[in-house]
């Protein structure tokens, strides 16, 4: 490609999940969109847990059909008090039927969800794509300049930093970061089991943290470990024959005998999230605007909502002649992430620490809070749907991406 290059309404930076997902969204929404990312097969054997709204984000992106059978369907989620403390929690079921759903979402491979947003994006006329990562990041009053590794130098009126945690959109806007290491790490991998999961979602409670078994695809299901730094080290360095036995024994047997499978991944946790969402033209979705301990399935949800939103805001924008980098529409984003990020992280650190508490009033609190979840049919449907999607959000997907924008903006959708 030579320098010469049409202007850019958006430049999404970062190729994960995340970043793909904002890159097709805002294409769809009318935007003059450019994904900057290396083409690279996913890393790891990692999955996610998609929640409500995010698969209906992707089926009208055109992507879900592409990997909805990869998926297994959540129906149940148990949550089972592992403590042995003498003040334990009642174990308490939650039940998509509950609220009139047939499931409360999908876990699928990240791999396979990543391939198939890959897929989408080359389809799409407004997207231009460049393999190649970004070095550096300039803001000014009009446009953002961003030069390549390779030399080319690119300008749009707006950057969406989905470049992960250490951001280099973020650091060029100048938006501090809050960051917490929780003394925890995460073991994930993959099993297969004798008995089927029966679409049962189970997180025991250990002292230490959850470990949680999400269904796959067959009888198989995926496992996040989260314990101490040292124990998840040595969860690790187990033989498969070794961590298959560790794995049956925290399931409990449910699922019958356990077999690992290849490939372990290990990283220690932690709470981050920025002072701001947006500043000087630029735009933060997922990593780079929250990253959180993998409890209650947050994080790719938050930021396939950080996705929708910031397509909406720019795909209204755009069809009312407005800048999409301007400040009112910065803080138009600024104002629809931070109420949803903050009240997420804040939940789930709650959470975290009273399971972790040994102080005993707050055992007692814990354990009181969840028998009345569990015992009162409102308050546990209310959890269910605050867990799913928090419900004074604004509704960005409850119609179709910027389809006003897309209908005025069709013909400056061609390709770069």
């Amino acid at each position: 490609m030579n320098d010469a290059l049409p202007s850019l309404d958006v430049l999404v930076i970062g190729g994960g999940p995340a970043g793909l997902s904002a890159a097709i969204a805002l294409a769809d929404a009318g935007a003059r969109t450019a994904l900057l990312a290396r083409r690279a097969p996913y890393a790891d054997n990692r999955t996610t847990a998609l929640l409500g709204a995010s698969t209906e984000l992707l089926e009208r992106l055109d992507v879900w059909r592409r990997c909805a059978d990869k998926a297994a369907a959540l129906k149940t989620m148990r949550l089972v008090d592992d403590t042995g403390r003498l003040i334990r929690a009642p174990e308490v079921r939650f039940c998509c039927d509950e609220i009139g759903l047939s499931q409360f979402g999908f876990n699928i491979d990240n791999r396979s969800l990543v391939a198939a947003l890959e897929e989408r994006a080359a389809e799409l006329p407004g997207l231009a794509r460049f393999d190649d990562e970004a070095e550096t990041v300039e803001p000014a009053d009009d446009a953002v300049s961003v030069r390549t590794r390779q030399g080319q130098t690119l300008s749009a009126r707006l950057v969406v930093g989905a470049d992960g945690r250490n951001s280099l959109a973020r650091e060029a806007a100048g938006i501090e970061i809050v960051r917490r290491d929780l003394q925890q790490s995460a073991l994930t991998f993959n099993i297969s089991h004798s008995r089927p999961h029966r679409n049962i979602s189970t997180e025991f409670h250990t002292p230490h943290g959850p470990c949680v078994f999400v269904p796959l695809t067959g009888n198989r299901s995926s496992v996040v470990w989260v314990t101490t730094p040292k124990e998840a080290e040595r969860l690790k360095g187990l033989s498969d024959a070794e961590l298959s036995e560790a794995a049956e024994k925290q399931s409990h047997s449910i699922l019958g005998r356990v077999e690992v499978e290849p490939g372990r991944y290990l990283f220690p946790l932690g709470i981050e999230r920025p002072k701001r969402f947006a500043k000087d033209r630029i735009v933060l979705v997922g990593e780079s605007a929250h990253v959180l301990p993998p409890i209650g399935a947050q994080g790719l949800n938050m930021g396939l909502r950080d996705a929708a939103d910031i397509a909406d805001i720019v795909g209204r924008a755009i069809a009312s002649g407005e800048d999409p980098g301007a400040p009112p529409v910065l803080s138009r984003y600024q104002f629809a992430r931070r109420p949803d990020v903050t009240s997420r992280m804040f939940a789930i650190d709650i959470a975290n620490r009273s399971l972790l508490s040994d102080f005993l009033p707050m055992q007692s609190l814990r354990a009181t809070g969840l028998h009345l979840i569990g015992a009162i049919g409102p308050l546990r449907r209310l959890a269910m749907r605050e867990g799913l999607a928090p419900s004074w959000r604004s509704k960005a997907f409850s119609s179709e991406v910027g389809t006003g924008s897309r209908k005025e903006n069709a013909s400056k959708n061609k390709t770069h």
